[in-house]
């Protein structure tokens, strides 16, 4: 075999990979950008969970309250030995205070694309809860396929984290219409969603004093240079994020501090001064603004609960639309 022959081998298993795939499609694009799922390796779940518990995030704060004084409400509209679906299921303590609530669901199945995470919770719950749990290593934008053990019990849905942020407005609308042929029917999703507000408390949400999103936003150049070989220096990359207020939208950026040649699987990426990686979108809703893209994916809302401050909203959706064969498609 040629020296060439055997470069060209010892990489075709890293370039054929999602993570590879990605990375090279977004980092050759004008603008640059990485997709938001492939933040989370080991090490970028638990900084995640390490921003849940910061002062100025207060997603995770206001949807907890909301779960916790409402978890009965939101636990009686799921069915008789119902199966529990989560897409992006992360950390497990949201969904505690469903099983807590919900005694009549019998198996609850997390999807989720970080795997040494999801099986870690997955244990733990199965520990604490005398259901059966079913976790799914997979990307849950993309086709997956649920456990033969659940096919046949009533399925909902859970989606927290006002995860559906990080979708343009038209990927939102296409996960919301597959999770609903995903759980069928009749479906009940009970889904977080951040609402709108003032500029000042979303700039410190995402720009923790701590400097712990910051080392999140970071560590997905840490984790390219890990598993494809690439050579960022983080030292030359800063995190930045601002509220687009046209857009209602919290931007994520990797900027550029200086001009720079960065190789990953092979190829030469050239970096300007200033130039940015676009990581990640949060966008933010009105209630009256979700409910009618909800309503344009095959959703009925049925009941939506917020925080006192009116900071965050949980909606309950029931899935009305006709279904085609289950399984979420890219």
């Amino acid at each position: 075999m040629t020296v060439l022959a055997r470069e060209v081998s010892r990489h075709r298993p890293i370039t054929r990979s999602p993570l590879a795939r990605d990375v090279l499609h977004g980092l050759t694009a004008h603008p640059k950008r990485l997709p938001p799922k492939h933040f989370y390796d080991q090490a970028g779940s638990e900084l995640f969970e390490q921003i849940t518990a910061l002062p100025e995030y207060y997603p995770t704060r206001c949807e907890m309250r909301i779960l916790r004084d409402k978890a009965e409400e939101i636990g009686a509209l799921f069915p008789d030995n119902a199966a529990l679906i989560e897409f992006g299921s992360g950390s497990s303590k949201k969904v505690r205070l469903l099983l807590e609530a919900a005694p009549q669901v019998a198996a609850y199945v997390p999807v989720d694309i970080s795997a040494d995470f999801l099986q870690q919770e997955a244990a733990r719950l199965q520990r604490e809860f005398t259901i059966r749990v079913e976790p799914i290593a997979a990307d849950f934008t993309e086709r997956f396929e649920l456990p033969e053990s659940v096919s046949a019990l009533p399925h909902c849905g859970f989606f927290p984290g006002s995860t559906i942020g990080n979708f343009e407005p038209h990927e939102a609308t296409a996960f919301l219409r597959n999770a609903g042929e995903v759980l069928g029917h009749d479906a009940i999703l009970i889904v977080g969603v951040d609402l709108v507000k003032n500029a000042e408390t979303l700039h410190r949400a995402y720009n923790d004093s701590q400097g712990i999103t910051a080392a999140f936003n970071l560590n997905l150049l840490k984790r390219i240079n890990r598993e494809l070989g690439a050579d960022f220096d983080l030292k030359k990359f800063e995190h930045h994020a601002f509220y687009n207020c046209e857009r209602r939208r919290i931007e994520m950026h990797l900027a550029s501090v200086c001009r720079q040649r960065v190789r990953v699987c092979g190829e030469v990426i050239e970096f300007r001064a200033g130039e940015t990686i676009h990581t990640e979108n949060s966008y933010k809703y009105t209630v009256e603004s979700f409910g009618a893209l909800a309503s344009g994916a095959g959703w009925k809302p049925v009941k939506m609960w917020t925080d006192p401050d009116n900071f965050f909203s949980v909606h309950a959706l029931k899935f009305v639309a006709e279904t085609r064969p289950a399984g979420l498609t890219h």
